[in-house]
């Protein structure tokens, strides 16, 4: 499996299909490459907020492919002629081999790309099981429920916000790490703007101190195999 972080919270991973994460691409002032150049078989949104959301509708309609994301989000996106597939928050879903599970995340979730904003339903973290299993957490504060998400589908690999003020910062994402407890932790959602700005090193020496899982520090546009 390749995962590739493309800044913030957008992710591609590829397997047997490959997979694009809140694809927060056009306005994102650290994304590596342009949208055009995005080709997924999938798109999972974790919530409505516009660097979430971000270009999922435009590369939806250009590719024809599927946006799975949380009901309101979803009946939005097709009321726009995206082709898109709702669920909630501990549903499951199946694009070819591809297991999708919509995990609980505690944020705020209304889809900010209109105006005024519309209500976004829940926000949302996915278990996305394409042979490997990653946690993507999504925006999310950290919550007890975290363990059962380790202890029922045991993510081998875990995304994690750090970037504090509009999600858990440093130090809460690695509590988090301690009691989900996978191989790898890859921090997301910091230093793409001043107010969310963090030092990733940081993260690693707290996650060193609590548990054996190994932090991967990425640059945008890195990939990793696993």
């Amino acid at each position: 499996m390749k995962i590739t972080w493309l800044s913030h919270s957008c992710f591609e991973i590829v397997e047997s299909t490959t997979v694009l994460v809140d694809p927060y691409i056009r306005d994102n002032p650290t994304a590596p490459k342009p949208v055009e150049e995005f080709n997924p078989d999938i798109i999972a949104v974790t919530h409505g907020h516009g660097d979430h959301l971000g270009d999922a509708e435009d590369i939806g309609r250009r590719t024809g492919s599927p946006v799975l994301a949380v009901s309101e989000v979803a009946r939005y996106l097709a009321g726009r002629g995206v082709r898109a597939e709702g669920m909630n928050i501990g549903g499951s879903f199946r694009e070819g081999d591809v297991l999708f599970t919509m995990t609980p995340a505690v944020h705020s979730s209304d889809i900010t790309l209109t105006d005024p904003p519309t209500p976004g339903g829940e926000a949302a973290g996915f278990i996305i099981d394409d042979g490997i299993r990653i946690y993507h957490a999504g925006d999310t504060a950290l919550f007890g429920d975290m363990r059962l998400i380790g202890e029922i589908y045991r993510p081998e690999v875990a995304l994690l916000p750090i970037g504090g003020r509009y999600t858990m910062g440093p130090r809460e994402a690695a509590v988090a790490a301690s009691w989900i407890r996978p191989h790898l932790v890859i921090p997301m959602h910091y230093n793409t703007w001043p107010q969310i700005k963090q030092d990733p090193a940081e993260f690693r020496n707290l996650v060193e101190t609590l548990c054996d899982s190994e932090v991967v520090i990425m640059e945008a546009g890195d990939a990793l195999e696993c």
